[in-house]
């Protein structure tokens, strides 16, 4: 007999469709359930999570799913579930009450609010029964109910003081503005975190934070000194060997649950693989070393294979668990290792990836191994080669094909769920990554993969007044964009259109940034809230700047603005940026390390920059020379524009008008360098082109 549905049916989130038919009489966000809230006099029970977290899934089994205590909360409550993917605005505004309330915050998050959507209470994960300290819903929600009834007056001073120290968060006042000491703080701070033995920063959980990996780059770039591209490529490298990667089907997991990159927590993020990809290709621009461009080929097959859409959008995420446990999907037993591959061939993965018979792991409970395996490189493989007597391209040559097999071996098993909503702001993130790669290591079809998700997103995700929306799913689109939305698809596109030169992303990227300031920018203040100006009011209108496990939205902003700036000649664009530089400097330089994303941002503003500009024939062997010198090398600081030689009337001159008179010299592709706002001589030649730009070190 079926089970009954809620009304989470009716939603397109995969998060919320997997609650549907909860007995918890679950509402999804909205007035309507705010007003019964208020009709039946009953506080509101908000629950946010997202479909690929593991501790979401426990607590539902144990609590959702589970009659007794779904009776107690739709008696005392009206149950909303949120998709913290689907609605970052709401997300962020309640995990702020639980880290103000609770000191900490994390999915699930649990809070409980007044019909008016004041919080009062909150919690990350709340087992089914009480145990070792922690309250259970089996006792909670009476509780809750009981002060309610009798205590409501001290409930409602407490929501209402909660809300006011949001609230009572000053507005940012434009101070002195960032220079270079930000810089060198947080590369101190890193330096004094690094883990020199694991790669890394702190010791674990250890999150691969891309945006640690670009400023660090960027700060080998400024400063001369190596430091900065010796622990990148030490943490790569690290991560690339680890458990953290999945050795058979490409792509990283989320994090690590120790300290060495071993054992991870197993689901795959779309932002995580776009951004991870990123950091590796600026390495090997940075380096010179191809394994780096390779890492983010294995990535983009991984992505390209598994998250594409028919449509071309990408998908957001798989999930850690199948059929119930964690991981189960990825692991390997020494048996199944055997059943699979030949003698001499499980006896080379089993030494390689450190599968052993007892597990090369252990429960995080009990410390007993388990049995199963976490594929890892042990030693890097130049190392394994030399113990073995053979050269390093015969060994991996082998392991390749014994990859294969077991790839092929895993497919029969049962995959973790697939998250198939198509979200905006990280779909930008895939094609700025997309768009870098195909420069970076000369690959159309990452071009044309990152041009369709583009055209999908640009296509099928405006509402009917041409604005951007966040949510894709099914063949329906919703949810008005964010800054994320905004600042991340920008940032895609400009990264497209310098892989392809077509016209029409850089125009769309300009387009998108003057909606933007259009909808989010703070006017007095500087810098962009999160929600449009027309959006949902909630309880607080966040202006955030750090980053967390997404660069910060405002930084990328910035960023985009800085180099739209450069690229159109449009003196306003850097203005807004400026004051929002200002708007964050006292946040910044108190807590550089968790602003890297905007200090590289500052990294650019502080320059020198320079603005290339390539006339010549699409395609021809002298332009391509040109584009490969450049996308060849690290060069954080510029931005490159193209101009087809004796086209009438150029769609590039409509929006960057400096490009107009620029002309190929006798026929040749020509380079047009203007550094630190001072332009050079028009040159046919790569090297002298490449010299005109900023030497590293500075200077």
């Amino acid at each position: 007999m079926a089970k009954r549905k809620n009304r989470l049916a009716y939603e397109s989130s995969p998060y919320l469709l997997q609650h549907a038919e909860n007995p918890v009489d679950w509402h999804p966000w909205g007035e309507e359930a705010f007003r019964k809230a208020k009709k039946e006099d009953k506080p509101v029970f908000l629950s946010i999570g997202y479909s690929t977290c593991h501790w979401c899934h426990v607590m539902a089994h144990e609590s959702f799913e589970d009659e007794e205590v779904a009776s107690l909360l739709n008696a005392t409550f009206v149950p909303i579930k949120v998709d913290r993917e689907e609605r970052p605005d709401i997300d962020a505004v309640y995990m702020n009450v639980a880290s103000m309330m609770t000191g900490s915050g994390g999915w699930p998050l649990n809070v409980i609010l007044t019909p008016e959507k004041k919080p009062f209470f909150a919690a990350t994960y709340i087992p089914r029964e009480s145990r070792f300290g922690r309250i259970g819903m089996l006792d909670l929600v009476p509780r809750i109910g009981l002060l309610w009834r009798t205590q409501r007056g001290e409930l409602l001073s407490s929501a209402e003081e909660v809300t006011a120290a949001l609230r009572r968060t000053p507005p940012e006042v434009p101070g002195r503005s960032l220079d270079e000491a930000a810089i060198r703080q947080a590369y101190q701070s890193l330096v004094a975190r690094f883990d020199a033995r694991n790669g890394g920063f702190g010791s674990a959980p250890k999150f691969p934070s891309a945006a640690t990996f670009l400023f660090l780059l960027r700060h080998a770039r400024r400063t001369g000194d190596p430091g900065g591209l010796s622990m990148t490529e030490i943490t790569l490298n690290a991560m690339r060997r680890g458990g953290i990667f999945d050795h058979l089907g490409y792509g990283f997991h989320r994090y690590s649950t120790d300290a060495s990159w071993l054992l991870p927590h197993f689901e795959k993020m779309l932002y995580d693989q776009a951004l991870i990809a990123i950091a590796c290709l600026e390495a090997h621009q940075a380096s010179g070393d191809g394994r780096y461009g390779r890492i983010a080929g294995e990535v983009f097959e991984y992505v390209l294979r598994d998250l594409r859409s028919p449509e071309g959008g990408f998908y957001s995420a798989e999930d850690a668990d199948s059929e119930g446990e964690e991981g189960k999907f990825y692991l390997w037993t020494n048996g199944e290792l055997n059943a699979v591959l030949d003698g001499d061939e499980a006896d080379l993965v089993a030494r390689v990836f450190d599968v052993r018979g007892e597990g090369n792991f252990r429960e995080e409970a009990t410390g007993r191994f388990t049995g199963k395996n976490v594929l890892h490189l042990k030693s890097p493989l130049g190392e394994v080669a030399e113990d073995l007597g053979v050269r390093e391209p015969q060994l991996e040559e082998r392991l390749e094909k014994a990859r294969q097999r077991l790839f092929s071996a895993r497919k029969e098993r049962a995959r973790p769920l697939l998250d198939d909503k198509i979200l905006t702001d990280w779909n930008g993130l895939a094609i700025a990554a997309l768009g870098r790669g195909a420069r970076v290591l000369g690959d159309e079809n990452l071009e044309e993969a990152a041009s369709r998700a583009a055209d999908f997103v640009l296509e099928r995700m405006l509402d009917g007044e041409g604005r951007l929306l966040h949510r894709y799913r099914q063949g329906s689109a919703g949810i008005l964009g964010n800054l994320d939305d905004y600042a991340f698809l920008i940032w895609g596109l400009l990264e497209l259109y310098e892989a392809g030169f077509d016209v029409k992303y850089l125009r769309g990227a300009k387009e998108l940034a003057e909606d933007m300031v259009r909808r989010f920018l703070d006017d007095e203040g500087g810098g962009f809230y999160f929600t449009p100006s027309d959006g949902e009011e909630l309880i607080l209108r966040r202006k955030d700047s750090h980053d967390g496990a997404l660069p910060s939205g405002n930084a990328v902003a910035v960023l985009d603005l800085l180099r739209l700036a450069r690229m159109t000649a449009d003196a306003k664009l850097e203005e807004i940026a400026s004051k929002a530089f200002g708007a964050f400097a006292p946040r910044a330089r108190a807590a550089p390390a968790a602003h890297l994303h905007l200090l590289s941002a500052l990294d650019f503003a502080l320059g020198p920059t320079s603005e290339v500009v390539i006339v010549g024939h699409p395609h021809s062997p002298d332009t391509e020379e040109m584009k490969k010198a450049l996308w060849s090398r690290f060069l954080p600081e510029i931005v490159v524009l193209f101009k087809e030689a004796g086209e009438e009337d150029p769609q590039i001159a409509k929006i960057a008008e400096f490009t107009s008179d620029l002309t190929a010299v006798d026929g040749k592709a020509t380079a047009y360098v203007c550094r630190g706002y001072v332009c050079q001589l028009p040159t046919t030649d790569p090297d002298g082109m490449l010299a005109w730009l900023h030497p590293a070190g500075g200077s």
